[in-house]
């Protein structure tokens, strides 16, 4: 049997008989066709497969509640070294930025007229304490002539309150010479304690005063050292009320350590401890003092310094936490998560605590063992079948999850 085929740019039929190539074309077109119209593009059996969803376990843990605070490290003790006497400074005796010992010399004041009002003072007492013991003797000489009425009762009466009074102006002369004897003292400044002093704020041949308590000197206890962390009162306030609701607990003594960050963003290789919480806020910021205290072998803190201090406020033994991903919030507030049960997706409102990192903590709603889902919201709604397998598996070779 021969075709007929009209070709381009001929007027009149040609007549031959198809190629072989072009036979298998239409072949070829015709069974796409024919498979086409038997069922389309659905695959062999029918229904699709339930979809593959990333689930994670909801597994309870310890958890430390950790916070982060703005302060400035002070010295444990901090000394002004002020004039205690009139005087010119004759010596300075120290380095200035050294670390001085109490009871250190550190300057001297010139002790000529104090010297000479001491020797004064006991040249007193001691003029007080002869006239004492001859108004003793009077007062014994008068008792025996009394009896016999040789001295009359009014003498014998002077007599004794003269003596009464020579032993109170001994005393007041002793009282005077202990006076004259600590001026004296006072003219050789020495450190009150023991730490870092800093500049000279006198020099020699300066004349200082008592009463004007000319400032010498500033020395500072510095290791260890506080550091005063700053909390808001409304953190702190809501910290206070989840203790009380059984949220949390606080750390034993041996968990409430702090971490401090220098200003460099380094980490100071010494831990420290909380010392107390301050029972007033600030009323012109609104923050709480938290007094912490570390030590500084090295004197890397200095008095003054900004600084961060990270400090374990609470723990809880038992938290449940999940992704923030997994958890959809309403826009009337409430939060739900999407349970996998029997691989059936569930709809299971919770009740959200603080975010901690990239996860929520749970207080309500959530119990241990069950699986939610953190992957496959687009392929998933409540209701549906699905296949669980562990969050972050490959769909290809992922095992799927053990039911709770």
């Amino acid at each position: 049997m021969n075709t007929h085929l009209i070709l381009p740019g001929n007027d009149r039929p040609q007549y031959g008989r198809l190629q072989p190539r072009f036979l298998i074309a239409v072949v070829f077109a015709l069974a796409l066709m024919g498979i086409t119209g038997c069922g389309g593009s659905q695959p062999v059996g029918g229904a699709m497969p339930p979809p593959q969803v990333g689930v994670v376990t909801v597994q309870p843990r310890a958890l430390s509640l950790t916070n982060e605070f703005p302060g400035r490290v002070e010295p444990v003790e901090i000394a002004q070294v002020n004039a205690r006497v009139d005087g010119v400074v004759l010596h300075r005796n120290f380095e200035q930025g050294a670390y001085v010992r109490a009871g250190q010399l550190l300057y001297q004041i010139d002790p000529a007229p104090y010297k000479a009002a001491l020797e004064s003072a006991r040249a007193t007492v001691a003029q007080n304490e002869a006239g004492k013991t001859q108004a003793e003797w009077l007062a014994k000489r008068y008792k025996p002539l009394m009896g016999i009425n040789a001295v009359s009762r009014q003498n014998y009466d002077n007599a004794i309150a003269a003596a009464a009074q020579a032993v109170a102006g001994v005393a007041a002369a002793r009282a005077a010479e202990k006076i004259a004897e600590i001026n004296l003292g006072y003219c050789s400044v020495t450190a009150p304690i023991g730490g870092r002093i800093g500049p000279a704020l006198v020099t020699e041949g300066a004349l200082v005063s008592q009463s004007a308590a000319t400032p010498m000197a500033v020395i500072q206890k510095m290791d260890p050292v506080y550091v005063d962390l700053t909390e808001p009162a409304a953190g702190a306030l809501k910290l206070k009320q989840q203790i009380a609701d059984g949220q949390w607990t606080n750390p034993d003594a041996g968990d409430a350590t702090v971490a401090l960050k220098l200003p460099d963003g380094s980490i100071y290789e010494h831990p420290g401890h909380l010392l107390f919480s301050d029972v007033s806020v600030n009323t012109s910021s609104g923050m709480i003092t938290l007094r912490t205290e570390f030590p500084n072998p090295e004197g890397l803190l200095l008095p003054g310094m900004f600084v961060e201090g990270r400090l374990v406020q609470a723990v809880s033994a038992q938290t449940i936490l999940v992704p923030q991903p997994a958890v959809t919030i309403n826009l009337d507030g409430t939060a739900a998560v999407m349970l996998v049960v029997s691989n059936q997706v569930k709809a299971q409102p919770v009740v959200l605590g603080d975010a901690v990192g990239g996860d929520w903590i749970i207080q309500g709603g959530l119990e241990a063992g069950q699986q939610i889902m953190v992957d496959g919201f687009q392929r998933a709604q409540p209701g549906m079948t699905v296949v669980p397998i562990p969050a972050g598996s490959s769909a290809g070779s992922a095992q799927p999850a053990a039911q709770p």
